[in-house]
C-alpha cells in the first residue's frame, strides 16, 4: 500500500482543486458556439459550393414594382428590408421596413403581409406609416427627415394578445440622439388593427408623450393592451433586441452592450446564448438578466448581416447567416446545426440563389439579407419546420421553409410521382425557389388524372426552379417526364449536377421548343418537343474522371457515350430551372444620376410552362 508522503498530498490537493476549476474553452463564456465542420464558402459561387438542405421551400412573398405599385405594394416602393415572422391564431405574420429607394432615406413606413400556409400570400398593408411630425415640430439639426427602423416585429403576450412593434427615428441617423421611440399597436384576431401608441422613447433625447405624434400606452383604455405591453417591457431577452436603437441611458438594459442585431436561442444545458452581427456571441446563467462579455466566435464568418439562432422542433439546434466577410455580398444563406448548442457541424445551403438587382439603391447589399427566425413565443407554425425570412438584395421579401432534421443526404431509390400529395401543398425532399412571377407548385397533371410538378416562369430577370436531391452516386440511371405546355414560350433547363454545384450533364428545351444536349463545349440539337404530349429522358450517368452518359428520348437511344461537360467524381441531384444558369450576380452600376432601373423590371415577359412528373433514380 502506497503512503502519501506531506509534499504529495499536498501536490494531490492543489490537482484536485485545478482539475475542478478546469473548463473547455468552446462551451465557456470565452467560445459560446463553435463550427467544427470545416468547409466554407467560395465567395466566387452564389450557392458557395455547398450541399443542400434538403426539402427547402423558398417563396416570394414581395415581388416590388416601381411603375405598376398596384402589382406589389401600392406604394412603388423600391427598398424593403428587415423582415420579421410571427404565427399566431393559424395564421403567419410578416413585417418589414420600406422606402422609397435607399436606405436611411426618408420616409420610411412598415407594411404587414399575412398567409395561412406560407405559400400564398396577402397584399402588403401599411400598420406603422411614415412619421406624422406634430404642428410645429422642427427637425433637429444635422438630421433630414424620419424613417423606420426595428430589429423586432412581434410580440404575443400571456393574454392572448398579439403585438407589432416598429421604430422611429431621424435619418440619416436613428440611433441614441436621432432616434424618437418605439412604437406598438395589436394586432386582433378578424384582422384589424388597434390604434398607434409609443411603448418607449429614446432616453438619449427630450421626446415624451407631448411633443411625438402618437400617445404612451398607459394612455389606452384597454387594460389587455396595456397588460401585454408591460409584460413585453418586463421581458428582458425581448427588450434586448431594442438595444441597437437606443442603448438605455436610464438603466432599462441591463449589462455591456454585446454587438448589433441581437437573437437568442437556450442551449441544452440552460445557458441563453447570445448572438449578434460579425460573429459575437455571449453567455447567459440567468434568462438573459445578465450576459457576460461578448466575445467574436473565431470558426463564424460573418460581415453585416444578421445571425440567426434556435431550437428547432427536432430538439436540435441551428444558427444561419451569410458566411462572408464582405458587407456589400450577402450570399449564400446557410445553416449549421447541433445536438447541444454548443459544438455546430454539416454547413448546408438554404438559399443560394441571387437574382438581378432591378432598382438600384444606397447599401442594397446583394443577396439574401438580414434572416430572422419566429422569436421564441412568437408561435409554433404546424409540423416540424423551421420558417425563416429575409429580404432578397434589399428589395423583395421572401419565406423559407427548412425541414428538421436538417438533412444533405439521402439514400435509395427515388420514385416521384406527386400522385400522394396535395394541390398547391408541399414536395416533400424537393427544394422549391418560386418567385411570385415564377411559381412552382403541385398541380393536376394537364393531361388527366393524377398530379405534375408545375414550373410557370413570367419574370423577365428570375426563374422558377426545382431540386431534387438523391443518392450520391458514381454511376447512376436518372428519369423524368416532362410537358411542354402549347403555350410556352420559355426556356427550361435540366441538369445533373454534384455536390459543389458542378453541372457535367447539361440538357435544355429553349423558346423553339428544340432539345439539345451539350457533349463536353459543344450543343448537340435532337429535334422538336411536340408540345402538350409528355416525353420521356432517362440518362445513364457513369459519373468517373473523364465520365460521359448515354441519352433516351421517349425509350430510343439517342446518344451514348456523351462526354461530361465538367469532369466530376459523383452526381447527386437533379436540377429544372426556367432560365439560364447565373452565378454572381450584377455588380455594376450604370454611371448615370438618377440610375435607372433594369429594362422591363415591372413587365411581365413571355410565359414559360412546363411540367415535370415521375423522376426516378436507381443505381
Amino acid at each position: 500500500m502506497y503512503t502519501l508522503t506531506a509534499p504529495s498530498s499536498l501536490l494531490l490537493v492543489f490537482f484536485c482543486c485545478f482539475s475542478l476549476n478546469l473548463q473547455a474553452q468552446t462551451g465557456s463564456h470565452h467560445e459560446p458556439v463553435r463550427y467544427i465542420g470545416g468547409n466554407s464558402i467560395d465567395p466566387d459561387r452564389h450557392e458557395g459550393r455547398l450541399r443542400y438542405a434538403i426539402g427547402v421551400e423558398s417563396r416570394q412573398t414581395l415581388r416590388v414594382n416601381r411603375s405598376q405599385p398596384e402589382l406589389a405594394d401600392g406604394h412603388g416602393w423600391t427598398y424593403n428590408h428587415a423582415s420579421n415572422l410571427a404565427y399566431w391564431e393559424g395564421k403567419f405574420y410578416q413585417q418589414y421596413l420600406s422606402n422609397p429607394v435607399d436606405e436611411h432615406i426618408a420616409p420610411g413606413q412598415t407594411l404587414l403581409i399575412t398567409s395561412e400556409d406560407g405559400r400564398r400570400w396577402s397584399s402588403p398593408e401599411v400598420i406603422f406609416p411614415p412619421y406624422p411630425a406634430p404642428e410645429g415640430t422642427e427637425i433637429p439639426a444635422g438630421y433630414d427627415g424620419y424613417m423606420m427602423h426595428q430589429r423586432m416585429g412581434f410580440y404575443t403576450s400571456k393574454n392572448g394578445k398579439l403585438l407589432t412593434l416598429a421604430f422611429y427615428g431621424h435619418t440619416e441617423d436613428p440611433f441614441e440622439e436621432g432616434g424618437i421611440g418605439r412604437v406598438v399597436r395589436e394586432i386582433k384576431k378578424d384582422g384589424t388593427l388597434g390604434p398607434i401608441f409609443f411603448i418607449r422613447y429614446s432616453s438619449h433625447t427630450h421626446w415624451n408623450d407631448s411633443n411625438t405624434a402618437f400617445p404612451f400606452y398607459q394612455s389606452s383604455p384597454d387594460e389587455g393592451f396595456k397588460a401585454a405591453c408591460e409584460e413585453l417591457l418586463a421581458n428582458t431577452l425581448m427588450t434586448l433586441q431594442w438595444r441597437d436603437e437606443d442603448n438605455g441611458m436610464d438603466g432599462f438594459y441591463k449589462g455591456e452592450r454585446g454587438g448589433s442585431a441581437f437573437s437568442f436561442f437556450t442551449r441544452k444545458d440552460g445557458k441563453t446564448v447570445g448572438l449578434w452581427k460579425r460573429s459575437m456571441a455571449a453567455l447567459s446563467a440567468d434568462g438573459g438578466e445578465n450576459f457576460t462579455p461578448s466575445v467574436r466566435a473565431p470558426t463564424l464568418t460573418m460581415a453585416g448581416g444578421k445571425v440567426w439562432g434556435q431550437k428547432t422542433r427536432d430538439g436540435r439546434f441551428a444558427m444561419v447567416y451569410n458566411p462572408i466577410d464582405i458587407d456589400e455580398y450577402r450570399y449564400p444563406l446557410i445553416a449549421i446545426s447541433s445536438d447541444d448548442g454548443i459544438i455546430f457541424d454539416d454547413m448546408v445551403l438554404v438559399q443560394g440563389e441571387v437574382p438581378a438587382r432591378r432598382f438600384y439603391g444606397r447599401w442594397k447589399d446583394f443577396g439574401p439579407c438580414y434572416v430572422r427566425g419566429i422569436v421564441p413565443g412568437n408561435g409554433m407554425p404546424p409540423g416540424n419546420d423551421m420558417w425563416l425570412t429575409y429580404s432578397m438584395n434589399k428589395e423583395d421579401m421572401w419565406v423559407s421553409r427548412v425541414p428538421t432534421p436538417i438533412r444533405h443526404r439521402v439514400g435509395g431509390p427515388v420514385d416521384d410521382d406527386f400522385d400522394q400529395l396535395e394541390e398547391a401543398g408541399l414536395v416533400p425532399d424537393w427544394n422549391i425557389y418560386a418567385p411570385l412571377w415564377a411559381p412552382v407548385n403541385v398541380v393536376k397533371a394537364p393531361d388527366g388524372p393524377g398530379l405534375a410538378l408545375e414550373l410557370k416562369d413570367e419574370d423577365p430577370y428570375d426563374y422558377a426552379r426545382a431540386i431534387r436531391v438523391f443518392e450520391e452516386s458514381k454511376a447512376v440511371h436518372v428519369s423524368w417526364e416532362l410537358m411542354v405546355a402549347p403555350e410556352n414560350a420559355g426556356l427550361l433547363e435540366m441538369d445533373v449536377v454534384d455536390q459543389y454545384g458542378n453541372r457535367p450533364v447539361r440538357i435544355k428545351i429553349n423558346p423553339e421548343k428544340q432539345l439539345s444536349y451539350m457533349a463536353g463545349h459543344l450543343e448537340q440539337k435532337m429535334g422538336e418537343v411536340k408540345a402538350g404530349v409528355w416525353q420521356k429522358l432517362r440518362l445513364e450517368i457513369n459519373a468517373q474522371p473523364f465520365g460521359s452518359y448515354d441519352l433516351y428520348w421517349n425509350g430510343q437511344l439517342v446518344a451514348e457515350k456523351i462526354p461530361l461537360t465538367e469532369a466530376v467524381k459523383s452526381v447527386e441531384r437533379i436540377s429544372f430551372r426556367t432560365g439560364p444558369y447565373r452565378n454572381l450576380p450584377n455588380r455594376k452600376t450604370p454611371n448615370e444620376d438618377p440610375v435607372p432601373p433594369l429594362p422591363g423590371a415591372d413587365d411581365k415577359d413571355a410565359m414559360a410552362l412546363f411540367y415535370i412528373d415521375n423522376v426516378k433514380v436507381s443505381d
